[in-house]
């Protein structure tokens, strides 16, 4: 989807405010869950109006305010994502992918096979990350929404990015590019070449050992 087609259906979404309910009560409440009740706000409070002569206390959780997108459904994904992820619906996970501990992936973005998401990294809308990369832990691919005409970040295959790391909007990184740790990249990145600093320039392109320093290990993307 284009900028302009994910605006438009945020815009015309039904806004949601999922809630947890712990409930107390001299009876089942149908529906619970060992008296623990999941839902929308409507739906929780219309069910629980039912049962107002039963109830003995109620204590209620706010998940999400008038949020316009669910989370991503993981239960069909052949990829591995580890625990406090959070992946919004219509985001693309290719086979063997790797979401690793509270990484954040935005709408519209897509995660390429065998890919690996660190822990802290942050997927902004519409980023495309190709197969076989690493984008380190609490690096930032920035997203575009708005302003609607703005190009999405693109990684091409193969391609390591360092912890901390910013790429920003409109910026692609070619094929086996290695984004050092903490760079701040404003332009397009040559392929195979590696680049540092703030912002990111290319201080020289891949050699074998810097290879050998950058490895990915396929054995981690093994489900």
């Amino acid at each position: 989807m284009n900028s302009e087609q994910l605006i438009e259906m945020i815009c015309q979404a039904e806004k949601k405010t999922p809630l947890i309910a712990l409930v107390q009560s001299r009876k089942p409440i149908p529906g619970s869950y060992n008296q623990i009740i999941f839902g929308s706000q409507n739906q929780i409070l219309n069910r629980l109006q039912d049962q107002l002569e039963e109830l003995e206390n109620v204590t209620l959780f706010c998940l999400a305010r008038n949020s316009a997108m669910d989370l991503l459904n993981i239960e069909t994904l052949n990829a591995r994502v580890e625990y406090g992820a959070l992946i919004r619906d219509h985001v693309t996970i290719e086979d063997n992918a790797v979401i690793m501990m509270g990484a954040i992936l935005n709408v519209g973005c897509f995660i390429g096979e065998k890919t690996m998401i660190d822990m802290g990294a942050v997927i902004g809308a519409r980023a495309q990350v190709g197969k076989r990369c690493h984008i380190g832990a609490n690096a930032v691919l920035a997203g575009v929404l708005e302003p609607p005409s703005a190009k999405e970040v693109v990684i091409e295959d193969e391609v390591l990015v360092g912890a901390g790391a910013i790429i920003l909007e409109g910026v692609r990184v070619g094929h086996g590019a290695i984004v050092a740790a903490g760079a701040v990249v404003i332009e397009d990145v040559a392929a195979e070449s590696v680049v540092a600093g703030c912002p990111a320039k290319m201080i020289k392109m891949k050699d074998k050992k810097t290879e050998s320093k950058t490895q990915l290990m396929e054995a981690l993307r093994k489900l």
